[in-house]
Order: structure tokens, then sequence, then C-alpha cells
């Protein structure tokens, strides 16, 4: 969400990186140039200057100041993202305009303050990119391990940032990192975003995209009977109400569900927005500022698409849920994840102490982001190669 970062995969952090700084200063909010319906190649390789990175060896990523108030259990790894991304001169996003919010710094940028201070290389990149127009407004950009020869299976990927801002670069690093775990097939999304397009608008985008993917994915050497779905903070919302689309039209469903810190619920007044009220990179001053921009009226949020742990879950495909102690969603993560168990789904569920909103893409700085790449990977890997 906020300042939605989602940068690096352990492998992936300088191209992402570089992918999230370009992002922050794009007026596009997918992240896609006017040209870029039949792009081959891939962009991330040709981002970053190639005296970005020292030859000096990495040094230990270190917070300067002390443990912020609102995280006495922070990981200095993450401290010193957070710290970094502060020094940037942000301004609140829940103080601007949807256009403004969408031009702020982001972790994309502390994370490649940091990397450069800390002689952090660039890595190799080892997946291909493309992207095709689905259908009017919605654009998707398709992640293919290089040399690969199909078909692989695919995974329906959605973006966070609060159904608001952010785009397909700024989450760049995540879907890389899950392309590296997995040797799937990647397919981001470019869902039309608030407050231009209002509430079902993104899931509707989503579940068209998915729909999409099931009917084209040879096209594209992929597999349209191994297709699963994941996603970030609103995309992880995405994700989920995807699959129960997907049931209740008695279309295909996905293999698997990663949800990664998802918004599953329309309550503000949980144990971890009360706990996390202030934390960074999200607060609950800017979850109010997202629903506000795409939800249509209060009634909306209680719709089973925005609030899940209210949905009738049976039926849905088994579930990773990943979540992060110092976030205001941390409570809609495990609530959801409870209430799938109870309704007979399969679930794992994980949280991270010590790591903020966003930590999930970071694994090139924050050590317990590798872990849950990991982790995340390893599960979509096992169901669709089931």
């Amino acid at each position: 969400m906020p300042h939605l970062l989602h940068t690096l995969a352990a492998r992936w952090a300088a191209p992402a990186a570089a992918l999230g700084l370009l992002a922050a200063c794009s007026n596009n909010p997918n992240g896609e140039s006017a040209g870029d319906a039949t792009a081959t190649t891939d962009s991330a390789a040709t981002t970053m200057p190639a005296d970005t990175a020292s030859a000096a060896a990495p040094k230990p990523v270190q917070p300067t100041g002390a443990k912020p108030a609102w995280g006495p259990s922070i990981k200095p790894e993450m401290q010193a993202v957070i710290e970094t991304l502060a020094g940037l001169g942000g301004k609140p996003i829940e103080t601007l305009t949807a256009p403004e919010a969408r031009q702020q710094p982001t972790p994309a940028d502390a994370v490649m303050k940091l990397m450069q201070q800390n002689n952090i290389p660039m890595p190799p990149v080892t997946a291909d990119t493309m992207s095709r127009v689905v259908m009017p407004g919605v654009k998707v950009r398709i992640y293919t391990p290089k040399n690969a020869t199909g078909p692989l299976p695919v995974v329906v990927y959605y973006h966070g940032g609060g159904w608001v801002i952010a785009n397909l670069d700024t989450y760049d690093a995540s879907v890389r990192g899950l392309v590296d775990q997995t040797g799937a097939i990647f397919v981001s999304v470019a869902y039309r975003q608030a407050p231009e397009h209002k509430f079902p608008t993104a899931h509707n985008d989503s579940f068209g995209a998915y729909q999409w993917v099931l009917k084209n994915a040879a096209s594209f050497k992929g597999d349209p009977a191994n297709v699963a779905v994941a996603g970030e903070s609103a995309g992880g919302n995405l994700a989920c109400a995807v699959s129960m689309m997907a049931r209740d039209k008695k279309v295909q469903l996905p293999k698997h569900q990663l949800l990664v810190y998802p918004i599953a619920g329309y309550d503000m007044n949980t144990p971890s927005y009360q706990k996390n009220a202030q934390a960074k990179p999200l607060n609950k001053a800017m979850m109010g500022w997202f629903f506000d921009k795409y939800l249509r009226s209060a009634a909306d949020g209680k719709s089973p698409l925005i609030s899940l742990v209210s949905a009738n879950l049976k039926g849905l495909p088994p579930t990773t849920v990943i979540t992060a102690e110092l976030d205001p969603l941390m409570s809609d993560g495990q609530l959801l994840a409870d209430k799938l168990k109870a309704a007979g789904v399969p679930v794992k569920f994980q949280n991270y102490d010590g790591v903020t909103h966003e930590f999930f893409g970071m694994a090139a700085v924050v050590p317990q982001a590798k872990e849950a790449q990991a982790l995340g990977g390893g599960e979509l890997k096992a169901a669709l190669m089931k």
C-alpha cells in the first residue's frame, strides 16, 4: 500500500528498486508507457546505471537512530528502510489528492538509497517481460523465466496500493522474486484505480484479467489448467475476491492463493489498527483515505468483496496468508486465516515479527522478507506441481 514498494526479492533488489524509483516519478498509475503493449525485453535490466553499485564489498544495513515509539520491536534493517524513507521528505498520503500521492517518495526510493550506501550490487535478471492489453483500460505484464519452454504454471498477481496508488513497477521486485522461487510464469495485473474508478472496478478488472489468463495462457507458454493467484495488501484482497468470484460464477478455481498482508475487512478498530495506528509506511489514517477514495459509500465496505472476513469462504482454494507485526492490517490477515480454516479451507499462516507493511519485497535488505518470499513461493510451487 502506501508508498508501496514491494521491492526486492533476495536476488531482484536492484532492478526492482530502480523500477520503483521510476514509478515514483511517473504520472502513469499503471506503470506502463503508451507503447508498452508488445514490449518483449526486460526493462529492469536497463533502468539502473552501470556504476550505481560500487565494486566494494556490501556492508550491513543498519539504522542510525533510536527505534520509533510505534515500533519498539522493529528489526534493524527494517528500521533503516523506514529512516531512509522519512529522510526523503514525503508528505502524509492522507493529506494529498490521489495524483499527488502517486508522486510521493516510496520505500523503493529508500531501498535504492540504502543499496547505494551499502554497496549492494545489481543481480542478474532471470525473467523476460512483455505486456498485453486484456480489456479496455487494463494491461498485464507477463514475466516468463528465461529460456522457458513451457507449458509452465501461471500465477496471476495483483499489486497493492489501496486500490489507489502504486503500479506494476512498484511491485516488480516481489513478482521477480516469486518467479525465481517458483519457476512459474507470473501475470501482473494493472487494474484501474480509484478515485477515477470506484468500487467494484478494480475487483471486476481483476476477475476479468484472471479469465483472460485462463483463455490465453497457452499463447505465452502457460498451462491454463495450472493457475494460481497472489497479491499484496489491496492486491491480497483482490486475489481472494477473484477466487470467490470464480467459485460463484462456476469458473475454474485457482489452485492456490497467496495473500500477503491482505485488506480483509472494513473495521479500522481491530487490535492491530489500534496498536499500529501510527506505524510506517502504512497507518490507520492512510487506510481511511484509501477506503474513502475507492468505496462509493460506507455500504460498500460491508460487501463480501471488501470484508472478506464476513464473506462465505467455503470452497476456496488452499491459502497461504503472510502478515507483518507492525502493520494495521495484521489482524485482518490473522482473522481471515482463522475464518478460512473454519470454512474448511487448508491454510498456512505466518506472521513475521519486527517488520512493517511493505516488507515482503525487500529481501535484499530485510532478512524476514527473504524468509517470507521463500515461504510464499514454496507454497505456490508445491500447489502448482501437484
